[in-house]
């Protein structure tokens, strides 16, 4: 197997912690600099991660991480969970949404209705899964808790929210952050 990405992607980390420790080959790029062109080769959609098992390409971290739980036989999400991974994906392209506009020079804080709708699509997610924390739902470490957990501390990486009567996601990082591979993957050190 090889998965495609970038080491700053929660996205691609959230994947890179599904594989603990499976065997496959990690292609880190640049997606906006040299690695444009293979990302453009490997996938039209233009998205990291990207997952490629023999003769079978995967373009999302939601369809890839569904296709190695199916791989691996492990239980099939449910629908609560499912419900929790799209907060989570909304949070997260919300926030990706700011951090991109603001590194092409667009004042994010502006009080315009796309920026706003992004500020309160987060707080909104974030209270929600915050409540969530809160009721033992991201107990157990799974594929769930792994996208909170990587959604968390790449919008605190990039500084993007304030946590302030949100502090149990903060608490919810901290309490994983000797999980397998966190150290490993932390967007830091790229």
């Amino acid at each position: 197997m090889k998965l495609i990405g970038s080491t700053t992607s929660p996205y691609v980390r959230r994947i890179r912690l599904l594989l603990d420790d499976s065997d496959y080959e990690f292609v880190n790029l640049d997606i906006y600099g040299q690695g444009r062109d293979e990302l453009r080769r490997n996938n039209p959609a233009l998205k990291i991660p990207m997952l490629i098992d023999d003769n079978q390409e995967v373009y999302d971290s939601r369809v890839i991480a569904r296709y190695l739980s199916e791989k691996q036989g492990m239980v099939p999400l449910t629908w609560d969970q499912e419900n929790q991974l799209t907060l989570i994906d909304a949070a997260n392209d919300s926030a990706v949404i700011l951090l991109l506009s603001a590194r092409s020079g667009i004042d994010t804080n502006e009080d315009l209705m796309f920026f706003n709708l992004q500020r309160e699509r987060i707080m909104m997610t974030f209270r929600t899964l915050a409540a969530m924390v809160d009721d033992g739902q991201f107990a157990q470490w799974n594929y769930p808790a792994i996208c909170l957990y990587c959604l968390v501390d790449w919008i605190e990486f990039r500084d993007l929210v304030d946590f302030a009567g949100i502090e149990s996601l903060l608490g919810f990082r901290d309490q994983h952050r000797d999980q397998p591979l966190v150290a490993a993957t932390d967007p830091r050190k790229a």
